[in-house]
């Protein structure tokens, strides 16, 4: 017979055993590294209740932030990533992303040959990244300042907006004075190759601006505060900012100007540090599904890479979107590429900051 004290014994151990259990079946946590909007509850909660999951997101202000955070050591912490077109190409190069199996993503094959076929998450023949959405860095102003949009970038420079211009705490800035001093003519890459001479001639435009500037933004929020508090009146943004806006009926409007824009196509990797990479595989795949991209754009104002997103769009929604005009509207917008030299790039960006 087993003695009173023995089976305590093992009630205490079957005990420790059932609670030793339930703890090792944590939630499993997908945790991101992405531009805001792009873990937005609205469509997130669907995948954490598919999968029993939770989705834990930080958000970058900038490209360099992103890169900035994987090289010193943190690629482990995450297991997704949105990079845009300006370094997503460097990850892939570097061994931070991993490459992908396109067969755990039935929805690829959905996604825009024109965007799919760039060369930017390609590296020799392996693949690292999906597209997932792309837009253009617009001119947004108040339309009670501005009865019509403005058609220059120049209108920033304007001596009559003094303290009432935001710009971003990016290379966009440098992208968008290049194009003011016309370096993007004849070869739009030209944005991305600029040499010393033209990096002077652009630190000396922007230098030109600061007196204009209100501040400079890092997080889209920030710059929504901004317009809405009447702080500015004019800005470089992203189409984020327009929809935020418009969405507490601030009189916001939205341009490209006559010099263009720069824009960005934002992918979506799994870092090589990742523990979590068959939920990333999911998550990826649930991102690029139409039915998602069409909410991710109610949210954020971006256009999907699944152009499948329209059969859930009203005919204005497409319009807006120009997915009715796609060609065109492209030849507006110079996407980001690989700055080689971008370590230079960010010593000019940062003398332009430094200056009083």
């Amino acid at each position: 017979m087993i003695s009173l004290r023995r089976a305590f014994s093992i009630l205490l151990i079957a005990a420790a055993a059932l609670l030793f259990g339930s703890c090792s079946k944590k939630t499993p946590t997908l945790n991101l590294l992405v531009w805001e909007g792009y873990a937005d509850p609205s469509y997130v909660h669907a995948f954490e209740e598919q999968y029993h999951c939770k989705v834990s997101a930080s958000y970058m202000g900038s490209s360099d932030e992103l890169v900035a955070k994987l090289r010193g050591g943190s690629a482990g912490n995450y297991d997704v990533i949105s990079p845009s077109s300006d370094v997503a190409t460097s990850l892939a190069a570097a061994g931070l992303a991993e490459p992908l199996d396109l067969a755990k993503l039935p929805s690829y094959s959905q996604l825009s040959a024109q965007l799919t076929s760039l060369p930017l998450v390609h590296v020799g023949n392996k693949t690292f990244g999906v597209p997932f959405m792309w837009g253009p860095d617009p001119l947004i102003y108040d339309t009670t300042v501005f009865q019509q949009p403005p058609d220059s970038w120049n209108v920033l420079w304007d001596a009559k907006y003094r303290g009432k211009i935001s710009v971003w705490d990016d290379l966009s800035t440098v992208y968008m004075a290049a194009q003011v001093l016309g370096y993007d003519k004849p070869d739009p890459g030209q944005l991305y190759n600029l040499s010393d001479e033209q990096l002077e001639a652009v630190k000396k435009k922007l230098l030109e601006l600061k007196p204009n500037i209100r501040k400079m933004w890092s997080t889209g929020g920030e710059l929504t505060n901004l317009f809405q508090n009447h702080e500015v009146v004019a800005a470089m943004g992203w189409p984020l900012m327009t929809n935020q806006l418009r969405k507490i009926n601030f009189p916001v409007g939205e341009t490209i100007p006559k010099e263009n824009t720069t824009g960005w196509i934002d992918h979506l990797m799994i870092t090589s540090g990742s523990e979590n990479k068959d939920l990333a595989y999911k998550f990826l795949e649930f991102m690029i599904q139409a039915e998602t991209q069409k909410k991710v754009t109610d949210v954020t104002g971006y256009t999907p890479a699944n152009p499948k997103a329209a059969q859930f769009m009203t005919p204005e929604e497409v319009k807006d979107l120009h997915l009715d005009d796609v060609d065109n509207y492209q030849k507006r917008i110079y996407f980001w590429q690989n700055v080689a030299r971008r370590a230079k790039y960010n010593e000019i960006w940062n003398e332009v900051k430094a200056a009083q």
